[in-house]
């Protein structure tokens, strides 16, 4: 089940040698229930850090970051654990998948920890992403976009909230981005979640209704 999610004046910076690299400057926007947004920008303007404070991955420095009944600034590590778990899909740009699982099992795996494998849901996710028939292939017998539709699959299948995509079609070619990326965005939207999308690209951030951009750490 979707909740809104609201970030208030996030600021996020990392200490270097050099002395502090703010990468977050007061960064505000609120996501409702199923809604979808891209953010786009350049690369090393903020945009996987920011995913990253929203799915709990990274902690940030001040401001508010709120989704459903967590305030993640007040969260112990084994609460954002949980909340990573159970609320939160986070689709790589590396897949991360588990080699020594084949693609049904990968696909399964995130639903399973979750506590909510649906093996109908499941094998639809399958048929259309197109990796029905090779349910018992391994990752490295797939190409770079099976592999890629795989690990949206894996999101998906444990039916999260929130889904956060970080650059998810950065590893294929023109033509095979934009068939995955409205791929994903219409499962997102079947599946009942809000979906934010991190790309460079504003081409493939067109496909999406809602597009904010973050420059110098800020959003516009």
């Amino acid at each position: 089940m979707s909740s809104p999610l609201v970030l208030k004046n996030v600021r996020k910076s990392f200490s270097t040698q050099d002395g502090p690299i703010h990468v977050l400057e007061g960064v505000t926007f609120a996501l409702q229930p199923g809604e979808l947004l891209a953010i786009t920008g350049e690369s090393g303007s903020g945009k996987s850090t920011l995913l990253h404070t929203i799915g709990a991955l990274e902690t940030f420095d001040a401001g508010e970051i709120k989704y459903g009944d967590f305030e993640l600034s007040k969260l112990s590590e084994s609460q954002r654990a949980q909340y990573r778990r159970s609320m939160v899909g986070i689709i790589f740009q590396q897949f991360n998948l588990v080699p020594s699982l084949d693609v049904l099992a990968n696909v399964r795996l995130h639903a399973r920890l979750a506590g909510r494998e649906d093996e109908r849901w499941t094998r639809y996710l399958l048929d259309r992403l197109g990796l029905n028939s090779l349910a018992d292939r391994y990752p490295e017998q797939l190409s770079v976009g099976q592999q890629q539709k795989m690990a949206i699959g894996r999101t998906l299948a444990a039916k999260p909230g929130l889904v956060l995509a970080d650059e998810p079609t950065g590893n294929l070619d023109e033509h095979s981005s934009g068939t995955v990326f409205e791929l994903m965005s219409s499962l997102a939207e079947e599946a009942g979640a809000s979906l934010i999308v991190v790309t460079h690209s504003k081409e493939l951030a067109g496909h999406i209704s809602r597009n904010l951009h973050l420059s110098a750490g800020r959003l516009s």
